[in-house]
């Protein structure tokens, strides 16, 4: 594990940045912390850098937003696990049929089991009294290569 201090909204949209450039179809990066952590705003700024022209809204209604090129660099699927209620429900998101061939980006990963996110990033955000972000990475073998960012 390794940690990163993100001290304003824009350093998290610079970190989703980051993230663009080393990011593939068939990845996963779980997005985990409390409400107002900063996990949209890391998604809104790995979309961007991906070429999204507007602000990515954030997909908790809609539960997965999806985006393609040209929108995109390559499919994208946002998706916001928050509203589920049981595990057995994001059976019928198809997400492991999508992530074949596009990027997931999950927030509140921790509404499915551990064994959803095996081989994913997976990025806690943890607010701090001082108003930083302490972002915790837990990197599986097939990011391992791509960590820490540059």
């Amino acid at each position: 594990m390794s940690d990163v201090l993100l001290h304003s909204a824009e350093e998290a949209h610079a970190f989703g940045a980051a993230l663009a450039r080393v990011a593939n179809p068939g990845d996963a990066i779980a997005l985990s912390g409390p409400l107002g952590a900063g996990k949209t705003s890391i998604a809104r700024g790995l979309l961007a850098a991906l070429g999204l022209m507007e602000e990515a809204p954030s997909p908790s209604f809609a539960i997965v937003q999806p985006y393609a090129p040209p929108e995109t660099r390559f499919p994208v699927l946002h998706v916001d696990l928050y509203r589920l209620e049981h595990a057995d429900e994001a059976d019928e998101l198809g997400l492991d049929e999508a992530r074949l061939d596009a990027l997931l980006v999950v927030e509140w990963p921790e509404r499915l089991p551990d064994s959803a996110w095996e081989d994913a990033l997976w990025l806690t955000l943890t607010p701090e009294a001082d108003g930083t972000r302490r972002l915790t990475a837990k990197v599986p073998p097939s990011w391992k290569a791509r960590w820490p960012l540059t």
